[in-house]
């Protein structure tokens, strides 16, 4: 039996509502149960580029759902059979795919999270069973595939890409898509202009195609204004991030106050 909480957040995804989370990257399950006990509609783990292995992503899809009001994603790490299906059977609800160029890349990662006839996934679910159901039918219809737009080709493709029968979204990756349009480095502000519009386009082409429009972003102020600017899901930046920043800001203050005294 699908979860209610995985359900409705299908619902949510496939109605274009908006949608805010977190972004994992250490393997803590502890503080990331304590995420996902804030009230964010999904926490993603990041393992392309986080710091886990495996078993990280299965505890840390354990912490996520202890925490029972957010449901787990993973960014896998390529888009390939076995790094997807591995997510899913550890009880992923959906996968952010990366480095999605064209359609056929699109397709590859939908039928790569489709058990048959949809797609070619192996039937192991293990923990995901206990999420979107044992039932092929029924995992097919509650599993959520992201296409992550953050090449130049893909970009290029974006609409043909957003058009990919099955794919539940698209999801920029804005630090390689920066660099994508010609950054020297992730937010280099030489091409604010063509970054603005490549944003523009992604969520253009999301709206045309009836999917959903995620985005990365460093914090909160700027979720929101993603989130009212054509984008329906945003997830906020990260674990790692704000443990530095929280720790800057705690000893900026200490030593301010041993000034004053």
């Amino acid at each position: 039996m699908t979860s209610p909480l995985a359900t409705e957040f299908a619902r949510r995804i496939r109605s274009r509502e908006k949608s805010v989370g977190y972004w994992i990257t250490l393997d803590s399950p502890p503080s990331t149960e304590r995420i996902a006990r804030l009230g964010y509609d999904y926490v993603a783990l990041d393992a392309q580029h986080g710091l886990f292995g495996y078993s990280g992503m299965m505890t840390g899809l354990l912490a996520i759902d202890a925490g029972q009001t957010s449901v787990g994603l993973v960014r896998v790490e390529a888009n390939d059979v076995t790094a997807i299906g591995k997510a899913l059977d550890a009880g992923a609800v959906g996968v952010i795919v990366p480095l999605v160029d064209t359609a056929e890349d699109a397709a590859a990662a939908v039928a790569s999270a489709k058990y048959p006839p949809l797609g070619g996934r192996s039937y192991g679910p293990m923990r995901s069973s206990l999420r979107v159901g044992p039932v092929p039918g029924d995992a097919n219809a509650a599993t959520l595939v992201f296409a992550m737009i953050e090449t130049p080709d893909g970009l290029a493709n974006v609409e043909a890409i957003a058009a990919t029968p099955g794919l539940d979204g698209l999801y920029v990756g804005p630090s390689d898509l920066c660099i994508a349009v010609g950054g020297a480095f992730p937010g280099d502000p030489a091409v604010q202009e063509e970054f603005d519009a490549a944003l523009v386009r992604v969520a253009a082409a999301a709206e045309a195609a009836g999917v959903a429009a995620g985005i990365h972003t460093p914090h909160g102020d700027v979720a929101r204004a993603r989130l009212g600017a054509g984008y329906t899901f945003a997830t906020v930046a990260g674990d790692l991030n704000h443990l530095e920043l929280v720790a800057r800001e705690h000893l900026e203050r200490a030593l301010a106050a041993g000034d004053d005294a």
